[in-house]
């Protein structure tokens, strides 16, 4: 049998938070522990996740303390390792973080894992996610080695080889990125559909986020002309003009802060080693 663990850290989630706990409720797999943090919440989050814990032996509730401020930096990393730290079983297969703001069908996770078990070497795995756009459903797009950060399902032999998740901006492409460096192929599988009913970077706004996302890949060790590139083919997209001028902001601003990089030189030249081969249209991961 399949053995997973959640790890959900959710800071002020109170409107959307009881739809994921519905949604794991009536998976046709349940996992074998499920670890929700309450980074500090102001609102009804921690009294949602207390409620359900009383009702489920197999959740488990951490309530961190209030820090006054939202640290978009690496306070979610910081509340998926309080979590990890609280798991209570040595045995599990899988490991999934999990955010608190999206909802998914009853057979979900049992999908993900079938494609897990056709797949030996796949080490990080998640559906797509999807928001709500006029009256219709759309898929929020990005390269197919990518699985998002609301939604990672970590193999266990994976999670170890690349050394768990890098405490910064960035952690979410660098896992990846690493995993295939090793020999572990990730994707994401967008037949399998989450409804995430906030969008990507919402909480921070269009140009904080578009900042945040161009210091993570800094910190992931990008290749300033890959990024040349995705900054101006982001000036034509929804917020215009905005989210590239913030990219590159971000990503120039590791540069003059003299912030660390990712403490791994090999993984930074393999980065930039694949994205040069997507400028040449050569094979790469970054299709």
């Amino acid at each position: 049998m399949t053995k997973y663990i959640i790890i959900t850290p959710a800071r002020d989630e109170e409107d959307y938070l009881e739809r994921t706990v519905l949604s794991v409720l009536q998976q046709s797999i349940l996992p074998i522990q499920w670890i929700l943090m309450d980074d500090g919440s102001r609102d009804r989050t921690g009294e949602i996740m207390d409620h359900y814990a009383q009702l489920y032996p197999w959740i488990t509730v951490c309530h961190r303390n209030d820090r006054g401020f939202r640290n978009s930096a690496g306070g979610e990393i910081d509340a998926f390792y309080d979590g990890y730290s609280r798991i209570a079983c040595s045995d599990w297969n899988f490991i999934i973080k999990l955010d608190g703001d999206l909802s998914f069908s009853p057979d979900y996770f049992a999908k993900c894992f079938a494609e897990f078990a056709n797949d030996p070497r796949l080490g990080i795995g998640g559906g797509g996610i999807y928001h709500e756009l006029n009256g219709g459903v759309t898929l929020e797009k990005s390269p197919t080695f990518h699985v998002r950060g609301a939604t990672k399902i970590y193999r266990r032999e994976c999670w170890e080889d690349i050394g768990g998740l890098m405490r910064a901006p960035g952690w979410d492409t660098v896992d990846e990125l690493k995993a295939n460096m090793l020999g572990w192929t990730t994707r994401s599988f967008p037949d399998f559909r989450l409804l995430h009913h906030r969008y990507t970077g919402a909480a921070d706004g269009a140009w904080n986020n578009a900042v945040k996302d161009g210091r993570a890949n800094y910190i992931a060790g990008y290749h300033p002309l890959f990024m040349l590139l995705k900054c101006t083919a982001r000036s034509i997209k929804h917020p215009f003009l905005v989210g590239s001028v913030g990219l590159m902001r971000g990503f120039l601003s590791g540069y003059w802060e003299r912030i660390p990089q990712v403490q791994d030189r090999g993984l930074i030249r393999y980065t930039r080693n694949q994205q040069l081969r997507r400028l040449l249209l050569l094979d790469t991961i970054w299709k």
